[in-house]
């Protein structure tokens, strides 16, 4: 873990915007729509990649944003650079952050690099050009047992750093670890408050390409550098919980191991969907299902994430390489509950605290999650409690909570608690104790 992650990091919310799909497709639409996002609660705006994307193997109409061709030039589909640098000041101006997506692992086979650094490529047995991972066909795998490529890439670190407030690291796992520890020390020393996301990648996709020969890091080794990590070595049991495929008690077995096997200031990302996942929407068409999902995914311990769409219940997909703009149907607006549930987010006992989640309830299909402040916590710390349900079925539930009266920190509702047990009306419950 880096030694100096804040766990406050724990209090964010990162808004996802894939500026192509985003609207007009442009960096001014993102900024007409800035105070909206605002209003969301949102603390960091992360933009796919924005750089221009190859021609050749383009998949799609337009291709993938993560087929780079120059990563120090912007896609002049979604603006200029003026365009961009006027987008981080209104951000900045608005108190949020601005996080940029890096993809250092590979970059399209027309790329900048490829005619200038040839020699920066990995190769097949035949000599040629290639990648490892097989259905990235539309990208070619960077060689970094070349030291001349890693000062290259951190100098293109250092010359976005002067606009942004962190990077989140496409397949960080696939580039060496040695890498990202210089490149943190090295921008640490022009930037040494960025925020470093890893997209760390699922436990069997490692153990796969290490069986391939292929070097792959896991979460633990990644934190050595990075503030934060996907949840992917979750994500299995989470799908398999909304699924059937996996009870809710053995998805959160698995969350509760993570209190225990990373650093104690470890921050998971927390999210129901993003770019390479199904939306929310799609995966749980019931709104009353939907919005316990949601609070949970708030609520779970780490950094929350919502994909650009997920605030209206967008159940369409929008794909990477053709233009394919999002919904924005006020007539599922959810963004009232994750406006409040960001305001909670904010409390401090959600960064320094203890956490621990469990099933209860008829089948085990309720969610009971409790954190309690830690000894190490600036103030005095209450007890927070929250309750998620996976059904619409009303019951009664044995919980941890003195009798009493309570508030709903959602809606604002009393809740009564008698005889240790409570009433769930399927609607999400935080209490302050």
């Amino acid at each position: 873990m880096a030694v100096k992650t804040s766990k406050n990091l724990r209090n964010k919310v990162i808004y996802q915007i894939f500026t192509r799909n985003y609207k007009e497709g442009t960096f001014k639409a993102i900024e007409a729509d800035l105070q909206r996002i605002k209003d969301l609660g949102v603390d960091i705006i992360y933009l796919l990649p924005i750089h221009p994307n190859g021609e050749i193997n383009r998949k799609g109409s337009i291709g993938s944003p993560y087929a780079v061709k120059d990563y120090r030039e912007i896609d002049p589909r979604q603006g200029t650079m003026e365009d961009f640098v006027h987008l981080t000041e209104a951000i900045h101006a608005l108190g949020m952050q601005v996080m940029l997506d890096l993809v250092y692992n590979h970059t399209s086979p027309d790329s900048w690099l490829v005619f200038n650094n040839p020699e920066w490529f990995y190769r097949r047995e035949n000599g040629r050009f290639g990648n490892k991972i097989g259905d990235w066909w539309d990208v070619i795998d960077l060689d970094y047992s070349k030291k001349g490529l890693w000062e290259y890439q951190i100098e293109t670190m250092k010359i976005w750093a002067n606009y942004v407030d962190g990077f989140r690291c496409d397949v960080a796992p696939l580039v060496p670890l040695e890498f990202w520890l210089k490149a943190r020390k090295e921008i640490d020393k022009v930037r040494p408050d960025l925020i470093w996301l890893a997209e760390s990648i699922e436990p069997h996709f490692v153990r796969d390409c290490r069986k391939s020969g292929i070097y792959a890091a896991s979460d633990s080794e990644m934190y050595q550098a990075f503030d934060i990590c996907y949840d992917y070595d979750i994500y299995k049991y989470q799908s398999g919980a909304l699924h059937g495929d996996y009870t809710l008690g053995y998805y959160l077995h698995h969350v509760n191991l993570q209190e225990a096997i990373y650093p104690d200031n470890y921050s998971k990302l927390r999210c129901l969907e993003n770019h390479d996942r199904p939306r929310a929407a799609a995966m749980i068409p019931d709104e009353q299902l939907l919005r316990n999902w949601t609070a949970w995914i708030y609520f779970a311990k780490g950094t929350t994430m919502i994909y650009a769409g997920q605030e209206y219940c967008d159940s369409h997909h929008p794909t990477l390489f053709d233009s394919d703009p999002i919904i924005f149907d006020e007539k599922k607006d959810i963004s009232p509950l994750m406006s409040k549930l960001a305001e909670i987010k904010k409390a401090p006992v959600f960064a320094y605290s203890s956490f621990e989640a469990k099933a209860i309830g008829n089948g085990g299909n309720v969610i009971y999650a409790k954190y309690e402040g830690d000894s190490d916590a600036p103030i005095e710390m209450q007890t927070v409690v929250g309750i998620f349900s996976t059904t619409n079925m009303k019951q009664s539930l044995k919980v941890e909570i003195p009798d009493g009266y309570y508030t709903n920190a959602i809606t604002g509702e009393q809740i009564h608690v008698f005889e240790n047990t409570v009433t769930c009306n399927a609607e999400p419950i935080i209490i302050f104790l």
